[in-house]
């Protein structure tokens, strides 16, 4: 998904995308908790940017969600605490 980001300009285009490949990815395999985690780590890094932006830690030049971030960056964080979930699980085994 991080491969994306040079390749797409529009940020709402990408959002879209990213929304499109994380349902795909659901629909092909869900674990337990997949969404709940998706929608936890969504709402805490869109939380975590405002954060780190509002402390000038740091800047986006793309700030589409509120002129702040790129709207499609708490869809790649969600999906990434999916991801380490699931690598977590599969370290555990």
């Amino acid at each position: 998904m991080i491969g994306l980001i040079p390749l797409v300009a529009d940020d709402y285009l990408l959002a879209g995308i990213y929304a499109a490949i994380i349902l795909a990815a659901f629909a092909i395999r869900r674990e337990r908790y997949d969404i709940t985690v998706c929608a936890f780590g969504l709402v805490i890094m869109i939380l975590s940017e405002l954060l780190f932006v509002s402390t000038g830690v740091e800047t986006f030049v793309r700030n589409s969600l509120w002129g702040v971030m790129p709207v499609w960056l708490p869809l790649l964080w969600g999906y990434g605490f999916v991801a380490i979930k699931r690598s977590v699980r599969i370290l555990e085994s």
